[in-house]
């Protein structure tokens, strides 16, 4: 899947593409404060999206940081979204996060919308924040709060039935 979605994924993130990059990423997801969920087609199983939840931190914080990528036969189907609300409703009910933030490249148009329709809310600037790619790159910083989550309209906490599933 990572392979197929190089040209889609080139300059805003690196999956693993080999398996020494993917025994790094298993070992990543298995790291107690980190969360990988895979969103998954309900009528064949096909793996359609990845998000994760990661440097969690709990105290009095109660938090992660969410990163997500599609893979490139489903982009522009509404799987990302509705995988973002089955991920957002475990981050705040499962895993009792108080906030999830996101950070995007500000010329990542599509993963802009996104967030936008899932609650999250524009935090800031951040300049030269993440290395993708081998490069330093600007980002913005979006959040959404469990009380921003509460208050959305149900039919955008809970995907329609049948389409995806965590």
């Amino acid at each position: 899947m990572n392979r197929a979605s190089r040209a889609l994924h080139r300059g805003w993130v690196r999956p693993p593409t080999d398996s020494a990059a993917f025994g790094r990423w298993m070992s990543r997801c298995r790291r107690p404060n980190v969360r990988c969920l895979l969103i998954c087609r309900l009528a064949d199983g096909a793996i359609v999206g990845i998000f994760t939840l990661g440097e969690i931190v709990r105290g009095m914080f109660h938090s992660a940081y969410l990163g997500y990528y599609a893979a490139q036969p489903y982009v522009r189907q509404g799987y990302m979204g509705e995988g973002m609300q089955l991920v957002l409703r475990h981050a705040f009910i499962a895993m009792k996060l108080h906030r999830v933030e996101a950070n995007v490249q500000p010329e990542n148009v599509a993963s802009i919308a996104l967030v936008k329709r899932s609650g999250f809310r524009l935090e800031g600037f951040s300049p030269r924040y993440l290395k993708v790619a081998g490069r330093w790159r600007d980002h913005q910083r979006w959040a959404i709060l469990i009380d921003d989550w509460r208050r959305l309209p149900q039919r955008r906490r809970a995907p329609s039935p049948g389409r995806a599933r965590r």
